[in-house]
């Protein structure tokens, strides 16, 4: 039985957090230098962004964590230390400056970065305030998830509670993303703590299998970032017996594992950037799971449907249309096609064809501030979800100028 509670990264057993304001970013308001610590060393697993340009944090942290282990996670916003000449150099000091004042090892912390590419990163901030960043850890959850964010403009956390062995379990995580959101992971950062005992291969493998059906399903703008990355920390604090293979405990762990990425997917896209709108697509009666999500992920993304979305325009022929180019294989002549909100449900699309509708309920539905996007292919037993936000003028306002 899961159940949400309330603490963020620091609701498991044995995590604490802080999050400062050091130097980097201008603004004086805006907490820049995050972390998290597990009193004990814990089993470590991440996943990566898949575009080929990578930022130095990433390499640094799949070096680190190698063997499986970490206890820290190291975070700063405001530079992306992405292509720069000294990238790692700069990494791996942050890992050392952390490891001295922690007493532990650098190569048992995890370093990622977010916000502006290209630009040389000064370390010096997070020299002078890494003894105020340790010194401020305790149950800080909220603090750290305002250290890493860029452009969003609402804190993501959250934290569920699970039995594992007998044994009550805790996972919580924190996020930042808001631009340069898609499919295959996006410009987010998402730190995962847990007290259950999970060996680090099956970490790994609960990770990845997670993310194929939520970070890699989540879509504001088509820019797939350079310094994405979902780490998971495993103390094993609670006390279970240590899942070692798939089973009973092993589906406990992925389900609440799921429950906090869909909840977090779910915070990402909803505030997209100018962002009005949180979209989801939820596409059944798929002939195969390949299938179902390319649909999803295809309407999710179309620029057409996310400005119909914004202007609350019940346009159902831009849905078939991103259907139509997915390149999946489907029957046009048996979709269906309804929007939802909680002002209810209107049919839009019956077997590939529009039917009559009442356009002053859609735009009702539509103007919700959650909108499902629901499709049935009609054609087999599978499905997937999508998430994704409409298409505003204020997300050209805000990347005209991003740099600058």
């Amino acid at each position: 039985m899961l159940k949400t509670v309330s603490g963020g990264v620091c609701a498991a057993k044995g995590y604490k957090a802080s999050g400062i304001h050091c130097g980097i970013r201008k603004n004086k308001t805006k907490r820049d230098l995050a972390l998290i610590v597990s009193e004990v060393k814990a089993n470590a697993a991440a996943v990566y962004t898949t575009n080929l340009v990578k930022g130095a944090p990433l390499t640094v942290t799949k070096s680190n964590i190698s063997d499986g282990k970490a206890q820290a996670v190291i975070c700063n916003s405001g530079n992306a230390n992405t292509c720069n000449a000294d990238g790692i150099e700069k990494a791996e000091a942050m890992c050392k400056l952390v490891a001295e004042e922690l007493g532990i090892s650098e190569k048992d912390v995890i370093v990622a970065s977010t916000g502006v590419i290209g630009q040389t990163l000064d370390i010096t901030p997070i020299k002078n305030g890494m003894k105020q960043l340790v010194g401020a850890l305790g149950n800080n959850s909220q603090e750290a998830a305002e250290g890493i964010m860029t452009t969003d403009t609402a804190l993501k956390e959250i934290a569920v509670e699970f039995t594992a062995g007998g044994k009550t379990c805790t996972i919580g995580g924190i996020a930042k993303g808001s631009g340069m959101i898609h499919p295959n992971m996006a410009t987010m950062l998402v730190f995962i703590t847990t007290d259950c005992a999970i060996s680090s291969e099956m970490l790994s493998k609960a990770l990845k299998n997670d993310i194929s059906e939520t970070f890699n399903m989540v879509s504001v703008d088509g820019d797939t970032s350079t310094n994405d990355m979902v780490s998971v920390l495993a103390n094993g604090m609670a006390g279970n017996e240590e899942i070692i293979a798939e089973g009973e405990d092993f589906n406990a762990f992925m389900k609440a594992l799921n429950t906090v990425t869909v909840y977090l997917c779910r915070c990402i896209a909803g505030d997209g950037e100018g962002a009005t709108k949180l979209l989801e697509c939820k596409v059944s009666g798929a002939k195969t799971k390949e299938i179902a999500k390319t649909v999803a992920k295809s309407v999710i993304c179309s620029s057409l449907t996310k400005a119909a979305m914004f202007g609350a325009d019940a346009n159902w022929g831009r849905v078939l249309c991103a259907i139509g180019y997915s390149g999946a294989d489907v029957d046009v002549t048996k979709i269906d096609v309804a929007f939802i909100s909680s002002k209810g449900t209107v049919e839009v699309c019956k077997n590939g064809a529009g039917i009559e509708f009442s356009e002053e309920k859609a735009k009702e539905i539509l103007l919700e501030k959650e909108i499902e996007i629901k499709v049935d292919l009609n054609d087999g037993e599978y499905s997937s979800a999508a998430w994704g936000c409409d298409l505003t003028y204020d997300y050209v306002k805000i990347n005209g100028d991003y740099r600058t």
